[in-house]
């Protein structure tokens, strides 16, 4: 089986600001709309800034000490080599994208940064009780997958790992620098497992074998062996998803969706919730449909 694959580790994406309806889904988008329609269009449709976090640029390092390791020999994979790649992939980052250094601007002396790479380097070392990275041999990193469903809608992602067994089986890994979830919430984590497993499925044909999570915040690792009944159910709800997003693009009416995660939006100036205004919307409008605020609770709806 072969893949073909596009890094994209420390690269920078660079956005048109020309506005337009969106034509796909990846599974953060589709985790943010499910989570609050109106971010989904402050991060989709008005392509709002937002300020880097020590946390998420953590882990965007991380994964990419954890790419570039297996560039090594098997034998020169260990825990003291991988945690030697920590500096030079945070310069490689700063290079791509020089508005990190803001980070850590009131940081004159520099601890608050060597504390930060040690906490990275403790992740990457605690990736080594998890996996032995002297026997594997991935057949793709940080994997760039598209496919378009029979519908028309066309989903996409990047994958960490994708394993692949000398009898064709095929393992999907995803390294997570957080705390593996209470059981409650386990169906949410797998969600963008499932994302991944459904679109290597309607591209090769082939349903992988195993999802595997690997938590390096709590060192714990989570698989789910997928049937194909499980990714029919994942692409009815993913068509269901696109339709709603697709109304709320023709309409403009894009609804905030309270909760505790609220707290860590870099939106609140802009969002009804918190008696903020959002931006003009940037698409055109159904001459019908005027967007109005809702009375009571600042939901904007469409009359």
């Amino acid at each position: 089986m072969v893949f073909r694959s596009l890094s994209v580790s420390g690269r920078r994406v660079c956005v048109m600001s020309t506005s337009r309806p969106p034509t796909s889904l990846s599974p953060s988008r589709a985790s943010d709309f499910m989570q609050c329609p109106l971010l989904y269009r402050f991060r989709v449709i008005d392509k709002l800034p937002e300020k880097p976090s020590e946390a998420a640029t953590r882990g965007t390092l991380v994964h990419a000490v954890l790419e570039r390791l297996f560039d090594a020999p098997a034998a020169e994979r260990t825990a003291p080599r991988a945690r030697s790649l920590v500096p030079g992939q945070w310069d490689r980052l700063l290079e791509s994208r020089p508005e990190l250094a803001e980070l850590f601007a009131g940081d004159p002396e520099g601890e608050r940064l060597t504390r930060w790479l040690g906490e990275a380097e403790q992740l990457v070392e605690r990736w080594f009780s998890l996996e032995d990275p002297t026997r594997l041999e991935p057949a793709e990193r940080e994997l760039f997958v598209e496919t378009e469903l029979a519908s028309g809608l066309r989903l996409r992602g990047v994958i960490d790992r994708v394993d692949v067994a000398p009898t064709g089986e095929v393992r999907i890994v995803d390294y997570k620098t957080g705390k593996a979830p209470r059981p409650e919430y386990a169906e949410g984590a797998l969600f963008q497992m499932k994302f991944y497993a459904l679109v290597v499925w309607r591209w090769k044909r082939v349903v992988p074998r195993r999802l595997q999570l690997v938590y390096l915040g709590s060192g714990e690792v989570v698989t789910y062996d997928p049937v194909e009944a499980d990714l029919e159910r994942v692409e009815r709800k993913l068509l269901a998803l696109w339709e709603a997003i697709e109304l709320a693009t023709e309409t403009g009416d894009w609804r905030p969706r309270p909760t505790k995660l609220c707290g860590w939006c870099d939106h609140q100036a802009v969002c009804p919730e918190f008696g903020g205004t959002p931006p003009v919307y940037p698409l055109p409008l159904p001459s019908a449909a005027v967007p109005v605020p809702q009375a009571g609770d600042g939901t904007p709806s469409v009359v």
